[in-house]
């Protein structure tokens, strides 16, 4: 899977948008992050699932998903392998992830 098709995958869910986080794209529901691309280069993306969600993605499909780095690993923010990706299986992460954000409550504004 190259970035543009991950791009377009994560746009097609309902109400995703994309924004910029630190220097790269990052896509948001429900005013939620719950993927990026690009990040630490042009071949990963990350999907932000629950622990449980990342442990089944990350024994299934062990070539494609592994645990992002320090805590945001350990909370389910999981790093995927863009060339070795498939659809299929590419689908099922970023529909979990899309759930989990538009199923949250919604980010407050910060006050001024």
């Amino acid at each position: 899977m190259t970035a543009e098709q991950f791009r377009r995958l994560v746009l097609s869910f309902a109400d995703s948008e994309e924004h910029t986080h630190h220097g790269h794209p990052d896509f948001r529901v429900n005013g939620r992050i719950f993927s990026t691309l690009g990040f630490p280069n042009e071949t990963r993306a990350m999907v932000k699932l629950t622990p449980e969600q990342q442990a089944d993605f990350v024994h299934d499909y062990p070539e494609v998903f592994s645990p992002a780095a320090g805590a945001w690993g350990r909370q389910g923010s999981t790093s995927v392998a863009l060339p070795k990706a498939r659809k299929v299986e590419m689908s099922r992460a970023v529909e979990a992830a899309w759930r989990n954000a538009l199923e949250a409550p919604p980010r407050r504004k910060p006050r001024r």
